[in-house]
C-alpha cells in the first residue's frame, strides 16, 4: 500500500462521515421540527394531520445517525473516545429524548383519545432532542482538553454560554425546517400556519447564524485565522454572501406562497451553515488538537470497513428514495399513515 492512499483514506472517511451527518440534519431536522411545533397546534386534528405528514419518514431518517456514529467508532476511534467521555451527558440525554418520541409516535395514535402524555413526549422528545444536539456540536466547536491523547477535562467542560446558544440557535432551525415542510406537506390550517411561523422564525435563524459568524472567529483564534486571514478570505467571502441571497429567496417565497421553494431554501442555508462549520474545523476530528490522521485507525481496518459501507450505502440511499416517493404529495386533514 503506498504512503498516498493511507494519506487520503482518513480523508475519504471524514467525507463520509460528514455526509451521514448532513444527511441526518436535514432529513431528521424537519421531523424534529415538526415535533417543537407541535404544541401551537390548535385542534386535535391539525396535530394528526402534522405527526401524519412525517410518520412514514421519522424512523428511516435516523439511520444515517446511526451511520455518522458507527463510522466514528470503526474509522476514527481515538476521536471516539476522546469525544464520548466529553459529551456524555448531553449524548445521552439525546438519545434518551429520541426514545421517547420515537414511542409516542406508535402508542399516541392507539391510546386515542387519552393520550396527552404522548403528545407531550413527542413535543419534548423532539425539542430537548434538538436542544441538545446543539449543546454537543457547540461543545465539540469550542474544543475540547486533550492530554496525551486522552480526555483530560471536566464532565461540564461543553456547559458554556456559546453551546447553550447552539442549542437555542439549533432548535429554532429546525423548527423553521419543520414549518416550511408543513407548507410544503400539507394543506389548510396547519399549512398556513405553517407560512405564519416561518418569517419570524427565519428572522430569528438568521439573527443565529450572524450571532454565531460573529462569535466563533472573535471568541476561537484558529477560527478566525481560517476565515480572515490572506488568501483565504478572498476564497471564503462567497460562502456568506450566499447565504444572505438564500435567506432573501426564501422570505421571498413565504410572501409569495409557493410551496416547496421555501423548504429547499432552508435546507440551502443549512448545507451553508454546515460547509461553513465544516471549513472552520478540518482537518481537525477533535478540536483543538487531534487531526483526522492523528485520529484514524489503521489502514487495514479503514479499508475493511470501507468496502462494507460501500454496499451498504447505495442500499439505504435506495429505500430512502423509495419511501419518499412512495409517500410523495400532501397530506390532507383526515388522511395519515396510521
Amino acid at each position: 500500500m503506498d504512503l498516498t492512499f493511507d494519506y487520503y483514506l482518513p480523508v475519504i472517511w471524514a467525507g463520509l462521515i460528514a455526509t451521514a451527518v448532513a444527511m441526518y440534519v436535514i432529513l431528521d431536522g424537519f421531523d424534529l421540527g415538526v415535533g417543537i411545533l407541535f404544541p401551537f397546534a390548535r385542534k386535535e386534528a391539525e396535530r394528526d394531520q402534522m405527526m401524519n405528514s412525517i410518520a412514514p419518514f421519522w424512523d428511516g431518517n435516523e439511520t444515517w445517525l446511526i451511520l455518522g456514529g458507527g463510522g466514528l467508532w470503526v474509522a476514527f476511534p481515538k476521536a471516539y473516545s476522546i469525544i464520548m467521555p466529553a459529551l456524555y451527558l448531553p449524548v445521552i440525554v439525546m438519545l434518551l429524548a429520541l426514545i421517547f418520541r420515537g414511542v409516542s409516535f406508535e402508542f399516541r395514535f392507539v391510546s386515542k383519545p387519552r393520550h396527552g402524555h404522548w403528545d407531550f413526549a413527542f413535543a419534548a422528545g423532539s425539542t430537548v432532542a434538538a436542544f441538545c444536539q446543539g449543546l454537543i456540536l457547540g461543545g465539540l466547536i469550542q474544543g475540547i482538553t486533550v492530554e496525551n491523547g486522552a480526555f483530560a477535562g471536566g464532565a461540564f467542560d461543553w456547559l458554556t454560554p456559546f453551546s447553550l446558544m447552539c442549542g437555542i440557535g439549533l432548535v429554532c432551525g429546525y423548527a423553521l425546517l419543520g414549518a416550511t415542510w408543513l407548507i410544503m406537506r400539507t394543506e389548510g390550517e396547519v399549512a398556513e400556519r405553517g407560512r405564519r411561523q416561518a418569517r419570524t422564525i427565519l428572522l430569528i435563524v438568521l439573527a443565529f447564524i450572524a450571532l454565531v459568524s460573529l462569535w466563533t472567529p472573535y471568541a476561537i483564534d484558529r477560527i478566525g485565522e481560517r476565515w480572515f486571514s490572506t488568501p483565504n478570505i478572498y476564497y471564503l467571502w462567497p460562502v456568506p454572501l450566499v447565504t444572505a441571497g438564500l435567506a432573501l429567496l426564501l422570505w421571498t417565497a413565504l410572501e409569495r406562497n409557493h410551496t416547496a421553494t421555501p423548504f429547499l431554501a432552508t435546507l440551502g442555508l443549512f448545507l451553508l451553515s454546515y460547509l461553513g462549520l465544516a471549513i472552520s474545523t478540518f482537518p481537525l476530528m477533535v478540536p483543538p488538537s487531534v487531526t483526522v490522521w492523528q485520529a484514524a485507525a489503521v489502514p487495514a481496518s479503514q479499508i475493511f470497513t470501507l468496502i462494507g459501507t460501500i454496499f451498504m450505502l447505495p442500499i439505504i440511499l435506495a429505500y430512502t428514495a423509495f419511501v419518499y416517493w412512495t409517500f410523495r404529495g400532501k397530506v390532507r386533514p383526515g388522511e395519515g399513515y396510521h
